[in-house]
């Protein structure tokens, strides 16, 4: 075992990455050797191989655990099989004295291979329940760190905290003239960027062409639109911009956003309200999900930190009704957002990550 040696995993969607992502450059500045443990073509790979070259990247298989009925719940569990062998022979190869995971389908093979390996893991939950993945891989874990204290009673108390929010540092360092360069589009002029997350949501691109030359007319619009989602008729329409998806574009594009519309997982909520940005919550529907997005959902709202619309009441003139009274709560919306308890840096996260890793028996 390599004491200075630490394997991170997790993905299937950006927020599965991004802490991830935040506190890797924070363990290399203090001498750890990180490898990394993803699928072979989900989002992971090309947000960690493309900002992280030099750490290597080892893909392995890994199938979708469901909920509900699926022939494909016959084939998957071999497919996990196969994926915890990967992960075993990648960790007996590497030898790291701890293993990090932030959730998502791909992190259960490599858990459970570092379980049977007696190799320490400690898993982050940012949600206000436990994901799927991560209700399975807390069987095999030492440790489980929460953003929230109610996600304390789903967990052994011998073996749980909660840490609060963590958010990138970059995002607070966006510029205007930067996004003015990328956008084309005027600061002074009232922006909404709407995010679909980094798979995008059709319901919600669908709600935003029915409306696009209204919105158009009295907005700049920056759309988010998921991976193969741009819609090419739009394109050079004044007041209108589209990527699939952003990486290092993101702060300044929010630096010039007034607004935000986002689904409501907790990762990007909180960075949001880092940033002192009036949201617009539409949550995955309960058909689509566990229920997570609403329950986060819900409880910003209940703050007052944003306003929810549900995805199952979402339609054109909805979607145009709630950007109205977001616009029109704004003020009353970014003054909660200041009462709000400051979200910890990367560096404070890996701080109590290493002090747990050097004060518990093993590490």
């Amino acid at each position: 075992m390599n004491n200075n040696t630490i394997v991170l995993t997790g993905g299937g969607t950006a927020g599965h990455v991004s802490l991830n992502q935040a506190i890797i450059p924070e363990l290399i500045e203090k001498g750890y050797e990180i490898h990394y443990i993803g699928s072979s073509n989900g989002i992971e790979k090309t947000i960690i191989t493309e900002n992280f070259p030099e750490i290597p990247y080892y893909a392995i298989s890994n199938g979708k655990l469901r909920r509900y009925f699926s022939m494909k719940n016959f084939s998957d569990p071999i497919k996990v099989l196969y994926g915890t062998m990967q992960a075993a022979i990648i960790l007996k190869k590497v030898k790291p004295s701890l293993v990090f995971s932030k959730g998502g389908f791909v992190s259960v093979p490599v858990v459970i291979a570092a379980k049977l390996a007696n190799i320490p893991v400690v898993i982050h939950e940012s949600d206000i329940t436990l994901g799927l993945a991560n209700k399975i891989a807390s069987s095999f874990s030492k440790h489980v760190f929460t953003v929230f204290d109610e996600t304390l009673k789903y967990l052994p108390a011998e073996k749980a905290s909660s840490i609060g929010a963590i958010i990138r540092p970059d995002l607070l360092n966006g510029n205007s003239f930067t996004a003015e360069e990328l956008t084309g589009f005027r600061a002074d002029k009232e922006t909404i960027i709407i995010m679909g997350g980094s798979q995008g949501a059709a319901k919600i691109n669908e709600a935003i062409y029915e409306n696009i030359d209204v919105l158009t007319m009295k907005y700049q619009i920056i759309h988010l639109c998921g991976k193969g989602n741009v819609n090419m008729s739009l394109k050079g329409k004044p007041n209108y911009i589209a990527y699939e998806y952003v990486n290092n574009e993101l702060p300044h594009l929010l630096k010039i956003s007034n607004y935000v519309i986002t689904r409501a997982g907790s990762n990007s909520i909180f960075e949001f309200l880092a940033l002192k940005k009036p949201m617009l919550l539409i949550p995955l529907s309960i058909h689509a999900s566990r229920g997570d997005q609403l329950l986060n959902a819900n409880y910003f709202e209940e703050k007052g930190f944003g306003i929810v619309l549900e995805e199952d009441a979402l339609t054109p003139n909805t979607f145009l009704e709630s950007i109205t009274r977001l616009v029109q709560q704004s003020d009353e919306i970014t003054a909660n957002q200041y009462r709000a308890i400051s979200p910890k840096t990367p560096t404070q996260f890996v701080e109590t990550l290493l002090t747990y890793k050097k004060n518990t028996s093993g590490l």
